[in-house]
């Protein structure tokens, strides 16, 4: 009995731990994060590699900005993404954290997150997503989204 008691909370813990294992993916935008570090890490680094800094406001209960993460983390947009930019998130909570970083950067929130700014490795702004364009990314295609990249990429 003793032998069967030990072997049955084995096999619960065991269960426990292959849940924990394949829990929901990690959230993309750490709420934690001190935007202004992060966004000057990635300018160091866009200076260094001779990018352009890919700013991408949203939140984790966005289910549009956990989609354009998702879709920026493999793929062919994902390649195209990490040989043009460095990329950092910046966390806007319920549009009441880091608003003003995005504010310097055109208000780009304004019409909905998930919402992108693409800078130079001086910190200068390029440009920024003003209306919106990304706010639908669950129903966008990596070629939609590209669309968008580079046009902020080229200033038009």
């Amino acid at each position: 009995m003793n032998f069967l008691r030990r072997f049955g909370l084995a096999a619960l813990a065991s269960g426990a731990l292959a849940c924990v294992a394949h829990a929901a993916p990690a959230l993309p935008y750490d709420e934690a994060a001190d935007a202004r570090v992060e966004l000057n890490r990635a300018l160091q680094q866009a200076q260094s590699e001779r990018k352009q800094v890919l700013v991408v406001f949203g939140a984790n209960w966005c289910g549009d900005c956990r989609e354009l993460a998702q879709k920026m983390a493999g793929g062919p947009l994902a390649e195209h993404v990490a040989q043009r930019y460095v990329v950092t998130k910046v966390d806007v909570a319920r549009f009441n954290k880091n608003t003003d970083l995005a504010q310097q950067m055109g208000n780009p929130i304004r019409k909905g997150i998930p919402a992108v700014a693409v800078l130079r490795a001086d910190g200068s702004l390029v440009k920024a997503t003003t209306g919106g364009e990304l706010a639908d990314a669950r129903n966008m295609g990596d070629a939609q989204v590209l669309k968008v990249l580079e046009g902020l990429a080229e200033g038009q």
